[in-house]
């Protein structure tokens, strides 16, 4: 596994956040590498259409490009300590802001060098007597990314390095699960990626999701019950939502004028249909939000 590259590496960490989520958290494409540590509860990821059952513990290491859908199966919320970076660090690409890449474009823009991790399995069980070390060292980083100041790049770049040793070395004796290819991915793959491209479309409904991926809609239904634990209609419903709430933290438009944007009817089923989702109204969540922000500032 080890190789010679990996006595020229030079981490960026790009980004560094706690999320915690209760229900279906989405899928995402990043041009750059993702680190997650599961924190707490149980979610199953498909990384590239492989499906891995994860746990409390588990570390998992995404390459640039690779589409990830997370899924929370416990009944507690899923914490996961998350950081963005880059494997080289290239002043161009370091003042890239976002980590966002289009979904629905599954090709390869990032470099040869970048992909350097891309044949490594994904996933790595961190044993429980190194769990306290390890989420120190990342909180640490976190708040070495939040405070920000001239030095921060070479603490941010050590501790990536430590983590990435962490998680190589766990590789030794990767877990005996290793995953396994999601049945009838690549339907759901396409109407996932249409459901992003079309989210907006107040008429998009299940029919005009299973003409596109040429499945019948209880053939598309099934699939996506089955192996994603949700329904093609709650999928369409979280992304509008979870679009919704990155509008609402720009703080650029009306809530009617986002309610139209992401693909609701009108104002009364935005409002109720967040609400149901977010556990708050959108005025509710935009106070809360823009206090979050205050106290950053």
């Amino acid at each position: 596994m080890f190789k010679d590259w990996m006595n020229h590496i030079s981490p960026f960490v790009r980004s560094a956040r706690i999320m915690k989520s209760q229900s279906l958290t989405g899928e995402w494409l990043d041009h750059d590498h993702v680190f997650t540590y599961i924190e707490q509860g149980e979610a199953d990821f498909f990384l590239g259409g492989v499906k891995y059952a994860v746990r409390e513990g588990d570390m998992l290491l995404m390459h640039p490009y690779m589409p990830h859908i997370i899924n929370s199966t416990s009944s507690v919320p899923l914490i996961q300590y998350i950081f963005h970076f880059d494997l080289h660090y290239d002043e161009t690409r370091s003042r890239i802001n976002t980590t966002h890449a289009v979904v629905g474009n599954r090709q390869n823009h990032a470099s040869e060098k970048e992909m350097q991790l891309a044949s490594i399995v994904p996933i790595a069980h961190l044993q429980l007597a190194d769990r306290i070390d390890f989420k120190k060292r990342f909180l640490l980083l976190h708040k070495e990314f939040l405070d920000s100041n001239p030095t921060s790049p070479i603490l941010l770049k050590a501790i990536c390095m430590e983590m990435l040793y962490v998680f190589l070395k766990s590789q030794d004796n990767p877990k005996s699960s290793q995953g396994k290819m999601t049945k009838g991915w690549p339907f759901i793959e396409r109407a996932i990626d249409f459901i992003h491209e079309c989210y907006s479309d107040a008429r998009l409904d299940n029919t005009q999701i299973s003409n596109h991926v040429g499945l019948s809609t209880s053939h598309l239904s099934h699939l996506f019950k089955k192996q994603l634990g949700v329904t093609v209609h709650s999928y369409l419903n979280h992304i509008r939502i979870e679009e919704a709430k990155r509008r609402i933290v720009e703080g650029k438009k009306t809530m009617t004028e986002i309610a139209e944007d992401v693909g609701f009817s009108g104002i009364h089923l935005f409002s109720r249909s967040f609400k149901a989702s977010v556990g708050l109204t959108p005025s509710k969540y935009a106070a809360s939000q823009s206090s979050i922000i205050n106290l950053k500032v």
